[in-house]
């Protein structure tokens, strides 16, 4: 039997209490709130598949919350998995950790505890509700998966996503015993994207917030010649929110801003430390490595090494010239400030790839026979601090 619940001929003044009767009735018991004075309108279709609570939900913008009030209302426990087909899922569990699902992504929470869902404009969203019985997991299992986002392009989630969106599409055209046997079929895929889930976290790698970091570094280091990249193009692409995103960094030496700016000085500075006659302009460089702004460039260089570009790059190529890096008596590089980047590797990277990342002093670059040689990175030794202009304190 199908429920089919829409606003279409509810009076605007009466939608929201309607909505939030609807998505109870639909699914589990929740606070709704809607933005500022929008109109809204929304539409439910929900099927029962066996055990499984399946729904297609398509609406404007809302946020819903699940409190301990509610859980005491409807305690029956279920593990709701969500495929985002369009618009955006903001969802919070597990404290403050939020994670964001774009059209395409699976998303799955718990509703025996607290949760928060927050859909910022007009979405659909196919939803199943799973009881827990079937599943015959334990607890701890199923709380490394609910509060989370799976990308659906390889693994257990990818076989997941099509089963899901089948049931929901096709679900009247299933006699009793084969929406039955599905439900089953769904809940163990399910099951085994869980132990897929928890033996990834067991394996002994990494613990989760380290990864994500390395991960958030490393599409950092991959996207820096796009001038969008941002905080929030990197937590829409990590399924996080920005403000969860600024949490993983909190234990870092810098935020996820001035990391993009770093990593691009560092691989302008790489660039503009090479000679001949093929060498880009100044310009050019700041652009291929995500600058717009010339202005704004040659400020923030100026901040970090000292010297605006081109004077920066002139100094260089004078030192060369000269062969004051030849006699090793003194460090081409500029002194470091609070929070500026390390010197970029020069020479010796492949044409196109970024250097690695410059976390320790690095040494001046020898010349031999008028070539650049590969930087190499200087140890801590006070005698080395000494001669990179740097001193011992």
């Amino acid at each position: 039997m199908s429920i089919v619940l829409t606003t279409a001929s509810v009076p605007e003044e009466r939608r929201l209490a309607y909505w939030r009767e609807a998505i109870e009735r639909a699914l589990v018991p929740v606070a709704v709130a809607l933005p500022g004075d929008r109109p809204f309108e929304g539409h439910i279709v929900s099927h029962r598949v066996g055990e499984v609570r399946a729904t297609r939900v398509e609406a404007d913008a809302y946020r819903v919350s699940r409190t301990a009030a509610h859980i005491t209302r409807s305690p029956e426990p279920f593990v709701a998995v969500a495929l985002q087909t369009s618009g955006t899922a903001i969802l919070t569990q597990n404290g403050d950790q939020q994670v964001v699902a774009n059209a395409g992504d699976l998303f799955v929470w718990d509703t025996t505890r607290p949760y928060f869902l927050d859909f910022p404009g007009r979405f659909s969203t196919h939803i199943v509700h799973i009881p827990r019985r079937m599943l015959g997991l334990p607890g701890e299992d199923l709380r490394c998966v609910t509060g989370s986002v799976f990308r659906t392009d390889q693994g257990c989630a990818a076989v997941l996503k099509p089963l899901l969106a089948m049931i929901i599409s096709s679900v009247q055209a299933f006699s009793p015993p084969a929406a039955n046997g599905l439900a089953h079929c769904l809940a163990d895929v399910f099951a085994a994207l869980v132990a897929e889930t928890t033996e990834d976290a067991a394996s002994g790698g990494p613990n989760a917030r380290h990864h994500m970091v390395q991960r958030v570094r490393e599409h950092v280091d991959e996207n820096l010649a796009d001038p969008t990249l941002s905080p929030e193009s990197v937590a829409k692409a990590h399924h996080i929110s920005v403000r969860y995103l600024h949490r993983l960094f909190e234990g870092e030496d810098t935020t996820v801003g001035r990391l993009i700016q770093r990593r691009r000085l560092e691989e302008c500075a790489r660039e503009l430390a090479r000679n001949g006659r093929t060498a880009s302009s100044v310009s050019s460089i700041a652009q291929r490595w995500g600058f717009v702004n010339p202005t704004h460039f040659s400020r923030v260089f100026r901040d970090a090494y000292g010297l605006p570009p081109r004077e920066w790059r002139m100094m260089r190529l004078a030192a060369e010239d000269s062969g004051i890096r030849a006699k090793q008596s003194a460090a081409v590089a500029p002194p470091r400030f609070p929070g500026a980047p390390a010197q970029a590797a020069v020479g010796g990277d492949r044409p196109g790839r970024p250097g690695t990342y410059a976390s320790g002093f690095l040494s001046r670059v020898p010349l031999e026979s008028g070539r650049n040689e590969a930087t190499r990175r200087t140890g801590d030794s006070g005698r080395e601090r000494e001669s990179s202009g740097c001193g011992a304190g």
